[in-house]
């Protein structure tokens, strides 16, 4: 159903449920005041204002061969008529309408977050006609035509390149999670994004044979093969159906009263189907919406509450999807922050992707940047300029410097090559000094969102990923999942998905355009819409619409409680409503007393229906000052975190021929371990790990961290008095090695260290009004 429609039915569905209950109010009005009469008419009049729109329902669900609850509710409508018990005929309309309409609010009410979220998709491209640059819609664009893609712009079309190079993000449809370069002449394909300058496409194919519109297909095609889901409340429908007929029958052919069976009718009108369920998920569907899970529906909740195999793409969906500078090796005496300081000089002026990311930690380290001069960008190889009166190249190896390589740069690419990194190259005064290693970081809480997850019912967890099978083997192994299919294009990865769904109900999470097909045919597809693509935003039955992958873990539980309080509603409300139906039956419970005992039956299946609005969720995260507390931490994480690279950095420059430069630097460590980090961890074990330990519960959770702490503490100590005691003038070299060895422990430990907790306990804060913030 589109938008339109699904407006247009919202509507209507909210005028019968007014004129339902005004009838309802006019006819007890009338009938406080004497009027019997005239109430029974209004009444009987709301009865029939019921009867046409629930029929129309049962014939529409019976095109579609399902029976529906909606048969009972016609029935019971019907038969009071017939009996003349106009005022239970006018309480049951206001249950189907009310039934009815909190389902289609639901629904449009998830089609409005959804659209605000993916409302600034772009629709225009840019076009040269006779040298002018128009912008046309995306539709017009035919082969041959002479395209200008803009800086941060999503390819529209497959094409050739024209312009000398690009730097193109192909992480949407090739999962590689680190910008590639391309020079003139490359084809590019549609679907990925500008993440350099501007260039010239010459378009090979029009909008709708582009590859991006061969992904559209397969969306298409997986939504076609997708079975159509089952209402929980439809399930229950067709048994409740039978039993009650044949009891009222049963009644009307035992007694010969008609009234005992319009009365087991009365009393068997749906109310925990056609109500209480409905109410159960749609305060689920409230819940994680407040959240920031946008769920497109009763149905996608209780799909995703009966999740039993989770797939998820890797970029963008477990790594942050953003290029982040992780190590620096240095090549000379120069330090890993006097190369980094080139560097980012010499790129702040540089529109390059990974620039920002090489000045974004150069500010996190608090390096004074030099404004350049004289800069050169080359397309495709790097950027060189002055820098404080030298000549500074930054950019591939074979151009930043003009030697052949050294051993030296083999090893840098070789380590590269292990880690899945990037690398970025300095060359100062036709030297070179150092290399920067950039890779896609894992989400902080990406693992512990995995160990939720199976705590909560996924017994099987897959990675899908279109990038190289080294790199998600190893962010496989380090959040721990069962498998891990790499090098994977669309097609593959709805295979994968065709395949999972034979073993059990699946839930495909992801963020790429790529990864649209495969949510489209998994049972419930998830998408990352905080930052994805729209194609996968619009094929998925549920949008984060929040940079978190934790609020999936959230909605899990969410939707799982509420299917749960559903289904007990579900089962009390028929339970009372058969032995309402027996009472019936043998004449002990006459239509209006009947109608009267269904409404507190309806009323007692409501309320416990309303449970499902209880966040339930608060108990395992911060909030509040807690959770201002781990921002606090987290943020001094960001800041010492460069610091500890110092430490190695220190420890691999440590040189007994230069006693002077080596206890400076010691001395600086020194003081930043003593001034600033052991603060930091004793802090963190007297403020910090209490309100964690009661929030993680069980048997004192934070003893192993607390013991990391002391460790810490005791390492520091023995650095301090090794440096203490150093001899300035003539430092013995057992001193230097014990030093080394200290500072590298100690840089390993603070690594692990922060890690774990960045993963386990700071990820837990918790933001407000995260839904409003989210959606631009």
């Amino acid at each position: 159903m589109n938008a339109s429609a699904a407006r247009g039915r919202g509507q209507l569905e909210t005028m019968l449920l007014l004129a339902a209950v005004a009838l309802l109010a006019v006819g007890g009005g009338l009938y406080l005041a004497g009027f019997h009469s005239a109430a029974h008419a209004v009444w009987a009049a709301d009865t029939l204002v019921g009867i046409v729109p629930a029929g129309w329902w049962v014939i529409d669900a019976a095109r579609h061969r399902r029976l529906g609850v909606d048969v009972l509710a016609v029935l019971a409508l019907v038969g009071t008529l017939v009996v003349g018990e106009y005022l239970a005929g006018a309480v049951i309309t206001v249950m189907v309408a009310s039934g009815r309409t909190l389902e289609a609010r639901a629904a449009a009410r998830a089609q409005r977050e959804l659209h605000a979220l993916l409302a600034h998709a772009p629709r225009m491209v840019h076009r040269y006609d006779n040298g002018v640059l128009t912008s046309p819609p995306i539709d017009d664009i035919v082969r041959g035509d002479l395209l200008l893609v803009q800086p941060g712009e999503v390819v529209p079309v497959d094409g050739r390149l024209e312009s000398e190079a690009a730097l193109l993000d192909e992480s949407a449809l090739t999962g590689e999670p680190l910008p590639a370069e391309h020079a003139g002449g490359d084809a590019v394909r549609s679907g990925v994004v500008n993440a350099g300058g501007p260039f010239d496409l010459r378009a090979a194919t029009s909008a709708a044979d582009s590859t991006y519109a061969g992904i559209v297909r397969l969306v298409s095609e997986a939504e076609a093969s997708s079975a159509p889901f089952v209402r929980l409340a439809d399930r229950y429908a067709g048994v409740f159906l039978g039993v009650a007929v044949a009891l009222a029958g049963a009644a009307w052919a035992l007694s010969s009263d008609l009234e005992r069976a319009v009365a087991v009718l009365v009393v068997a009108t749906p109310c925990p189907l056609i109500l209480a369920a409905p109410v159960a998920i749609v305060s689920g569907l409230s819940r994680a919406a407040r959240r920031g899970v946008v769920v497109k529906g009763g149905a996608a909740l209780e799909q995703l509450a009966r999740g039993e195999i989770l797939l998820f793409d890797k970029t963008g969906t477990i790594t942050a999807g953003t290029p982040h500078v992780f190590d620096i090796l240095t090549a000379t005496d120069m330090t890993a922050d006097d190369v980094l300081r080139y560097a980012a000089s010499l790129d702040q002026v540089s529109p390059h992707v990974l620039a920002a990311a090489v000045v974004r930690a150069a500010r996190a380290r608090g390096l004074t940047l030099a404004l350049p001069e004289d800069v050169e960008e080359v397309p495709g190889q790097g950027v060189l300029g002055r820098v404080g009166g030298h000549r500074v190249k930054v950019g591939k190896a074979g151009w930043a410097s003009a030697a052949s390589p050294s051993t030296w740069t083999r090893s840098v690419r070789r380590r590269a090559a292990l880690d899945g990194a990037l690398t970025i190259f300095v060359d100062v005064d036709g030297s070179p000094v150092g290399a920067l290693l950039l890779d896609d970081p894992i989400r902080p809480d990406a693992a512990r969102t995995i160990r939720q997850l199976r705590r909560d019912g996924i017994h099987r967890i897959v990675m899908v990923t279109g990038d190289r099978d080294e790199n998600a083997q190893t962010v496989g192994a380090i959040i721990g999942v069962d498998d891990v299919f790499a090098e994977r294009t669309p097609a593959d990865k709805v295979d994968t998905v065709r395949l999972e769904k034979r073993a059990g109900n699946t839930i495909m999470v992801g963020d790429g355009i790529n990864d649209a097909p495969a949510l489209a045919l998994a049972d419930v597809g998830v998408a990352i819409g905080a930052r994805g693509a729209t194609a996968s935003s619009e094929a998925a039955d549920v949008v984060l619409t929040v940079d978190r992958l934790d609020r999936l873990g959230e909605a899990v539980v969410i939707a799982r409680r509420s299917r749960r309080i559903a289904l007990e509603s579900v089962v009390v409300g028929m339970g009372l409503s058969l032995g309402a139906m027996a009472l019936a039956a043998f004449g002990y419970l006459p239509p209006v007393w009947g109608a009267l005992l269904q409404e507190l039956i309806d009323v007692a299946v409501i309320l416990n229906a309303l449970r499902a609005l209880r966040d339930t969720t608060s108990a395992n995260r911060l909030s509040g000052e807690e959770a201002a507390l781990a921002r606090r931490f987290s943020a001094e994480h960001r800041t010492l975190r460069p610091d500890l690279a110092r430490i190695r950095d220190v420890a691999d420059h440590l040189d007994v021929g230069r006693p002077a430069e080596s206890l400076a630097s010691l001395r600086d460590v020194q003081r930043f371990l003593v001034e600033e980090l052991d603060p930091h961890e004793q802090a963190e074990d007297h403020d910090l790990y209490p309100v964690l330990a009661r929030v993680l519960g069980g048997n004192d959770p934070t003893a192993t961290m607390s013991r990391a702490h002391i460790e810490i503490g005791h390492l520091i100590r023995r650095i301090s008095r090794v440096i203490n005691e150093l001899d300035p003038t003539e430092p013995d070299n057992d001193d230097i090695i014990e030093l080394r060895r200290l500072l590298y422990g100690l840089h390993a430990i603070l690594q692990l260290h922060f890690a774990q907790e960045d993963e386990g306990y700071l990820s837990l804060a918790d933001d407000d009004n995260v839904l409003e913030r989210s959606i631009p």
